[in-house]
Protein backbone atom coordinates (compact mmCIF):
# COMPACT_ATOMS: atom_id res chain seq x y z
CA UNK A 1 0.00 0.00 0.00
CA UNK A 2 1.35 3.02 -0.63
CA UNK A 3 0.42 6.87 0.62
CA UNK A 4 1.62 10.13 -0.11
CA UNK A 5 2.26 12.85 2.25
CA UNK A 6 4.28 15.95 2.69
CA UNK A 7 4.28 15.78 6.80
CA UNK A 8 4.71 13.06 8.64
CA UNK A 9 1.58 11.51 9.55
CA UNK A 10 0.33 10.44 13.11
CA UNK A 11 -2.07 7.53 13.50
CA UNK A 12 -3.57 5.87 16.41
CA UNK A 13 -5.35 2.67 17.01
CA UNK A 14 -8.11 3.20 19.48
CA UNK A 15 -9.92 -0.11 20.62
CA UNK A 16 -12.38 -0.20 23.59
CA UNK A 17 -11.36 -3.44 25.97
CA UNK A 18 -14.80 -4.41 26.37
CA UNK A 19 -14.06 -7.83 24.68
CA UNK A 20 -11.17 -9.80 22.68
CA UNK A 21 -9.69 -8.01 18.88
CA UNK A 22 -10.51 -9.64 16.00
CA UNK A 23 -9.14 -9.85 12.47
CA UNK A 24 -11.06 -6.52 11.82
CA UNK A 25 -8.87 -4.79 14.84
CA UNK A 26 -5.36 -6.15 13.12
CA UNK A 27 -6.72 -5.07 10.10
CA UNK A 28 -6.91 -1.62 11.58
CA UNK A 29 -4.26 -1.05 13.55
CA UNK A 30 -1.48 -2.72 10.91
CA UNK A 31 -2.88 -0.25 8.38
CA UNK A 32 -2.57 2.38 11.12
CA UNK A 33 1.05 2.00 11.99
CA UNK A 34 2.50 1.36 7.83
CA UNK A 35 0.44 4.50 6.96
CA UNK A 36 2.78 6.67 9.56
CA UNK A 37 5.92 4.14 9.64
CA UNK A 38 5.92 5.08 5.40
CA UNK A 39 6.46 9.15 6.19
CA UNK A 40 8.34 8.74 9.10
CA UNK A 41 5.46 9.22 10.86
CA UNK A 42 3.82 8.29 14.77
CA UNK A 43 1.50 5.72 16.07
CA UNK A 44 -0.37 6.24 18.98
CA UNK A 45 -2.54 3.62 21.28
CA UNK A 46 -5.63 4.62 22.81
CA UNK A 47 -7.81 3.06 24.96
CA UNK A 48 -11.17 3.90 25.13
CA UNK A 49 -12.81 2.86 28.33
CA UNK A 50 -15.36 5.19 29.58
CA UNK A 51 -17.93 2.80 30.10
CA UNK A 52 -16.95 1.39 33.57
CA UNK A 53 -19.87 -1.15 33.31
CA UNK A 54 -18.52 -3.06 29.88
CA UNK A 55 -14.80 -2.40 30.21
CA UNK A 56 -12.37 -4.85 31.90
CA UNK A 57 -8.69 -4.89 32.59
CA UNK A 58 -8.26 -8.24 31.35
CA UNK A 59 -9.54 -7.29 28.25
CA UNK A 60 -7.16 -3.92 28.03
CA UNK A 61 -3.70 -6.40 29.49
CA UNK A 62 -4.95 -8.94 26.04
CA UNK A 63 -5.31 -5.88 23.92
CA UNK A 64 -1.31 -4.78 24.41
CA UNK A 65 -0.35 -8.45 24.20
CA UNK A 66 -1.81 -8.96 21.16
CA UNK A 67 -0.59 -6.13 19.42
CA UNK A 68 2.34 -6.60 21.09
CA UNK A 69 2.56 -10.76 19.51
CA UNK A 70 1.70 -8.63 15.64
CA UNK A 71 4.60 -6.95 16.03
CA UNK A 72 2.78 -2.83 16.38
CA UNK A 73 5.25 -0.39 18.59
CA UNK A 74 3.74 2.71 19.56
CA UNK A 75 4.62 5.76 21.72
CA UNK A 76 4.34 5.61 25.43
CA UNK A 77 2.21 6.87 27.41
CA UNK A 78 -0.83 4.72 26.43
CA UNK A 79 -3.90 7.60 26.63
CA UNK A 80 -6.48 6.05 28.72
CA UNK A 81 -10.09 7.74 28.74
CA UNK A 82 -11.27 7.05 31.93
CA UNK A 83 -8.12 9.11 32.93
CA UNK A 84 -9.49 12.42 31.25
CA UNK A 85 -12.75 12.71 32.36
CA UNK A 86 -12.14 16.42 33.42
CA UNK A 87 -10.74 17.24 29.97
CA UNK A 88 -14.41 15.96 28.20
CA UNK A 89 -16.46 18.19 30.99
CA UNK A 90 -13.88 20.81 30.28
CA UNK A 91 -15.26 20.68 26.39
CA UNK A 92 -19.10 20.00 27.33
CA UNK A 93 -19.00 23.43 29.71
CA UNK A 94 -17.68 25.09 26.31
CA UNK A 95 -20.91 23.49 24.40
CA UNK A 96 -23.20 25.07 27.64
CA UNK A 97 -21.60 28.10 26.99
CA UNK A 98 -21.73 28.70 23.25
CA UNK A 99 -26.02 27.15 24.47
CA UNK A 100 -25.58 24.13 21.76
CA UNK A 101 -26.53 21.58 24.43
CA UNK A 102 -29.88 20.95 26.54
CA UNK A 103 -30.69 18.32 29.49
CA UNK A 104 -33.07 15.61 28.63
CA UNK A 105 -34.81 13.46 31.18
CA UNK A 106 -36.48 11.17 28.77
CA UNK A 107 -35.60 7.51 29.09
CA UNK A 108 -34.55 5.09 26.31
CA UNK A 109 -38.34 3.91 26.62
CA UNK A 110 -39.84 6.86 26.15
CA UNK A 111 -38.05 7.64 23.07
CA UNK A 112 -39.27 4.10 21.44
CA UNK A 113 -42.67 5.35 22.45
CA UNK A 114 -43.08 7.86 20.51
CA UNK A 115 -45.46 7.80 18.20
CA UNK A 116 -43.96 8.06 14.06
CA UNK A 117 -40.62 7.95 15.28
CA UNK A 118 -37.78 8.79 12.30
CA UNK A 119 -35.29 7.24 12.65
CA UNK A 120 -31.31 7.72 12.49
CA UNK A 121 -28.25 5.40 12.30
CA UNK A 122 -28.36 5.11 15.92
CA UNK A 123 -32.05 4.21 15.90
CA UNK A 124 -35.42 5.85 16.63
CA UNK A 125 -34.41 10.33 16.30
CA UNK A 126 -35.02 12.17 19.50
CA UNK A 127 -38.09 14.32 18.93
CA UNK A 128 -37.23 16.63 20.63
CA UNK A 129 -39.35 16.12 24.27
CA UNK A 130 -37.23 18.27 26.90
CA UNK A 131 -35.71 20.95 24.14
CA UNK A 132 -38.47 23.64 25.09
CA UNK A 133 -38.02 22.79 28.87
CA UNK A 134 -37.63 26.01 31.12
CA UNK A 135 -33.80 26.53 32.86
CA UNK A 136 -36.08 26.91 36.11
CA UNK A 137 -37.50 23.40 35.38
CA UNK A 138 -34.61 21.58 34.41
CA UNK A 139 -32.45 23.08 37.58
CA UNK A 140 -35.33 21.61 39.43
CA UNK A 141 -35.14 18.23 37.97
CA UNK A 142 -31.65 17.80 38.29
CA UNK A 143 -31.88 19.39 41.68
CA UNK A 144 -34.58 16.61 42.69
CA UNK A 145 -32.05 13.74 41.33
CA UNK A 146 -33.70 12.48 37.79
CA UNK A 147 -31.53 10.93 35.57
CA UNK A 148 -30.44 12.81 32.77
CA UNK A 149 -28.40 13.14 29.63
CA UNK A 150 -27.13 16.17 27.65
CA UNK A 151 -27.94 16.34 23.95
CA UNK A 152 -26.72 18.58 21.21
CA UNK A 153 -29.65 20.76 20.19
CA UNK A 154 -28.54 20.15 16.14
CA UNK A 155 -30.60 22.95 14.95
CA UNK A 156 -29.13 25.49 17.30
CA UNK A 157 -25.68 23.57 16.26
CA UNK A 158 -26.00 24.22 12.35
CA UNK A 159 -27.36 27.34 12.32
CA UNK A 160 -24.67 29.15 13.69
CA UNK A 161 -22.65 27.64 10.69
CA UNK A 162 -21.87 30.00 8.05
CA UNK A 163 -21.33 27.41 5.34
CA UNK A 164 -20.94 23.85 4.75
CA UNK A 165 -18.32 21.60 6.53
CA UNK A 166 -16.59 18.83 5.38
CA UNK A 167 -13.94 16.42 5.19
CA UNK A 168 -11.89 13.97 3.21
CA UNK A 169 -11.78 10.37 3.15
CA UNK A 170 -9.07 8.19 1.15
CA UNK A 171 -11.76 5.99 0.29
CA UNK A 172 -14.64 8.13 -0.22
CA UNK A 173 -13.01 11.13 -1.41
CA UNK A 174 -14.53 14.94 -0.12
CA UNK A 175 -17.77 14.45 2.05
CA UNK A 176 -20.40 16.85 3.26
CA UNK A 177 -21.34 16.25 6.61
CA UNK A 178 -24.88 16.20 7.54
CA UNK A 179 -24.96 15.49 11.49
CA UNK A 180 -28.63 16.40 11.28
CA UNK A 181 -29.00 12.39 10.44
CA UNK A 182 -28.02 11.80 14.16
CA UNK A 183 -30.54 14.54 15.02
CA UNK A 184 -30.45 15.76 18.89
CA UNK A 185 -27.64 13.48 19.90
CA UNK A 186 -26.44 12.59 23.29
CA UNK A 187 -22.85 14.14 24.22
CA UNK A 188 -22.78 13.61 28.01
CA UNK A 189 -24.73 11.58 30.81
CA UNK A 190 -25.48 12.73 34.28
CA UNK A 191 -22.95 10.64 35.68
CA UNK A 192 -20.63 10.13 32.72
CA UNK A 193 -19.53 13.27 31.92
CA UNK A 194 -18.37 11.96 27.98
CA UNK A 195 -19.79 10.05 25.13
CA UNK A 196 -17.89 8.05 22.02
CA UNK A 197 -18.73 10.81 19.81
CA UNK A 198 -17.16 13.65 22.50
CA UNK A 199 -14.19 11.69 23.91
CA UNK A 200 -13.33 10.37 20.52
CA UNK A 201 -13.01 13.73 18.60
CA UNK A 202 -11.35 15.31 21.46
CA UNK A 203 -8.55 12.96 22.02
CA UNK A 204 -7.68 12.70 18.12
CA UNK A 205 -7.40 17.05 18.73
CA UNK A 206 -5.39 16.44 22.09
CA UNK A 207 -3.32 13.83 20.35
CA UNK A 208 -2.50 15.35 17.23
CA UNK A 209 -3.67 12.86 14.87
CA UNK A 210 -3.36 13.73 10.94
CA UNK A 211 -5.10 10.49 9.67
CA UNK A 212 -8.09 8.36 11.82
CA UNK A 213 -8.29 4.62 10.22
CA UNK A 214 -11.22 2.99 11.31
CA UNK A 215 -14.08 0.93 9.94
CA UNK A 216 -16.84 1.69 8.07
CA UNK A 217 -19.56 1.40 10.52
CA UNK A 218 -18.16 4.43 12.06
CA UNK A 219 -18.37 6.40 8.76
CA UNK A 220 -21.64 7.92 9.78
CA UNK A 221 -20.36 9.04 13.39
CA UNK A 222 -17.75 11.04 11.06
CA UNK A 223 -20.58 13.60 10.61
CA UNK A 224 -20.82 14.58 14.36
CA UNK A 225 -17.27 14.34 14.99
CA UNK A 226 -17.16 17.05 12.03
CA UNK A 227 -19.60 19.60 13.47
CA UNK A 228 -18.25 18.94 17.14
CA UNK A 229 -14.56 20.12 15.16
CA UNK A 230 -16.22 23.44 14.38
CA UNK A 231 -18.30 23.79 17.25
CA UNK A 232 -14.73 23.36 19.33
CA UNK A 233 -12.28 24.67 17.17
CA UNK A 234 -10.73 21.59 16.60
CA UNK A 235 -8.61 20.26 14.17
CA UNK A 236 -9.51 18.30 11.31
CA UNK A 237 -7.74 15.19 10.44
CA UNK A 238 -8.09 12.89 7.00
CA UNK A 239 -10.16 9.58 7.55
CA UNK A 240 -9.78 6.78 6.01
CA UNK A 241 -13.12 4.33 6.76
CA UNK A 242 -12.06 1.07 5.45
CA UNK A 243 -14.45 -2.32 4.46
CA UNK A 244 -15.12 -4.29 7.61
CA UNK A 245 -13.59 -7.70 7.73
CA UNK A 246 -16.27 -10.79 7.27
CA UNK A 247 -15.81 -14.37 7.32
CA UNK A 248 -16.49 -17.07 4.98
CA UNK A 249 -20.43 -16.77 5.66
CA UNK A 250 -19.92 -12.93 5.12
CA UNK A 251 -20.84 -12.32 8.60
CA UNK A 252 -18.78 -9.40 9.75
CA UNK A 253 -16.05 -10.15 12.93
CA UNK A 254 -17.21 -9.60 16.01
CA UNK A 255 -15.65 -9.24 19.90
CA UNK A 256 -18.41 -12.39 20.52
CA UNK A 257 -16.99 -14.70 18.32
CA UNK A 258 -14.39 -15.62 20.76
CA UNK A 259 -13.01 -18.20 17.97
CA UNK A 260 -11.96 -15.76 15.59
CA UNK A 261 -10.27 -13.57 18.32
CA UNK A 262 -6.81 -13.05 17.69
CA UNK A 263 -6.16 -14.37 21.17
CA UNK A 264 -7.24 -17.83 20.23
CA UNK A 265 -6.13 -17.22 16.55
CA UNK A 266 -2.60 -16.99 18.15
CA UNK A 267 -3.15 -19.74 20.85
CA UNK A 268 -3.83 -22.21 17.60
CA UNK A 269 -0.66 -22.01 16.30
CA UNK A 270 -1.01 -18.72 13.84
CA UNK A 271 2.05 -16.61 13.24
CA UNK A 272 2.00 -12.69 12.98
CA UNK A 273 2.24 -13.03 9.10
CA UNK A 274 -0.48 -15.85 8.88
CA UNK A 275 -2.79 -12.73 10.58
CA UNK A 276 -1.87 -10.53 8.23
CA UNK A 277 -2.86 -12.58 4.91
CA UNK A 278 -6.02 -13.19 6.55
CA UNK A 279 -6.77 -9.91 7.52
CA UNK A 280 -6.20 -8.87 3.57
CA UNK A 281 -2.92 -6.64 4.26
CA UNK A 282 -0.28 -9.25 2.00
Amino acid sequence: MSFDSEYPTVTRFAPSPTGLLHLGHAYSALFAMEKANQTGGRFLLRIEDIDPERCRIEFEDTIYEDLSWLGLTWEMPVRRQSEHLGEYAKAISTLQEIEVLYPCFCTRKDIKATIHANFGPDGPLYPGTCRGLSQKECKTRESNGEDFALRLDIVKALKGLSSSIQWNDLAHGKIIAKPEIFGDVVLARKNTPTSYHLAATLDDHIQGITLVTRGEDLFLSTHVHRLLQKLLGLRTPDYHHHPLLTDNEGRRYAKRDRSLSLKALRDDGNSPDQIRQMAGLE
